[in-house]
């Protein structure tokens, strides 16, 4: 069996899909469906089971304790399940749901010798401009970022003791299908989309932090091209570590919203004001130093924007 937390979020749901295009359907989600809405994401899957989060932590911990608990063999674990909302300022939420849970799976797959694949993010990197996975360049902007780099920190210090395959993904800007219920955090593509599909104008953020209208520019990664790099991973089990996951590219965000154009063949660009809320709070500028993933020999080939775009539009117009 192999378990997907967060497994009918965005990240998770491609996951499960991409498995069961291998023929794998001993697949368990573990989710909170407290938000039902999320069960399109997985309603094209096979699955062998769903569990609910709770019910599926309380199972780890007795399983922890020595106690018999009702889990099947398991022999993978992909950890997406977290609260990735950059705006929110719930600390004592964000470290309960994005770390404290976090370092019960660890504990349980090291004891149990199951290889555990993680979501990490780009956001441990914060206000910095060097993105390359090391301490001296971790400046988390919001909490969020700070939760994930805290469990990045405990891996760090475990490592020497370690002994099954524990691997944390650095996350970059990821688009792409099963995104939609992720409302205001959903990707800039996915909102374009939407403005044009409503007969609306393109929205992207005017000039900031010394950046044009529409010049703020991130590592836009396709959520396909991460999901194979996370099935990679667990085909090499013998590699470990901690990885920036994004294209090595940077591009604008106003190359989304004309690749949206051009694949439409309509709309324009409007600019808004940045927002207050936001000013200090956010990265004008990403670009994964993806040196360390290619050295284990990781070699998948990452979409551009305009590729990326295309596909993921294709998919939202079937």
């Amino acid at each position: 069996m192999i378990v997907v937390t967060g497994g009918a979020g965005f990240i998770g749901a491609n996951i499960v899909k991409a498995l069961n295009a291998r023929g794998r359907t001993d697949v368990m989600v573990v989710d909170d469906l407290r938000d039902g809405t999320k069960f399109v994401n997985i309603a094209d899957c096979t699955l062998a089971d769903y569990l609910d989060k709770k019910e599926f932590i309380q199972r780890v911990k007795g399983a922890l304790r020595g106690e018999s608990v009702d889990l099947p063999h398991i022999e993978a674990i992909f950890h997406e399940g977290a609260c990735s909302d950059t705006t929110e300022w719930d600390g004592h939420f964000m470290l309960e749901n994005n770390y404290e849970f976090s370092k019960v799976l660890l504990n349980f797959c090291e004891q149990y010798g199951i290889p555990f694949l993680y979501a990490s993010s780009a956001a441990t990197y914060g206000g910095s401009s060097v993105f390359k996975e090391a301490p001296e360049f971790e400046k988390p902007l919001n909490v969020y970022g700070y939760s994930k780099l805290l469990f990045d920190q405990h891996v760090r210090a475990r490592w020497e003791e370690l002994t099954t395959q524990v691997v944390g993904f650095r996350y970059f800007n990821i688009y792409g299908p099963r995104e939609q219920h992720k409302g205001k955090m959903a990707s800039v593509a996915y909102h374009n989309h939407l403005q044009v599909r409503n007969g609306e104008t393109l929205k992207l953020f005017g000039a900031y932090d010394g950046y044009e209208a529409g010049m703020q520019s991130r590592d836009f990664v396709y959520v396909g091209d991460v999901v194979d790099v996370n099935l990679w991973f667990l085909d090499h089990p013998e590699q470990s570590g901690i990885f920036n996951l994004g294209t090595g590219r940077a591009e604008p965000f106003k190359a989304i919203g004309e690749a949206v154009i051009d694949y439409y063949g309509q709309g324009e660009i409007h600019y808004i004001d940045f927002p207050e809320e936001l000013k200090g709070r956010y990265q004008s500028y990403t670009r994964a130093d993806i040196a360390k993933l290619r050295e284990t020999g990781c070699d998948i080939e990452f979409k551009t924007v305009a590729q990326g775009v295309k596909a993921y539009l294709e998919w939202l117009n079937e």
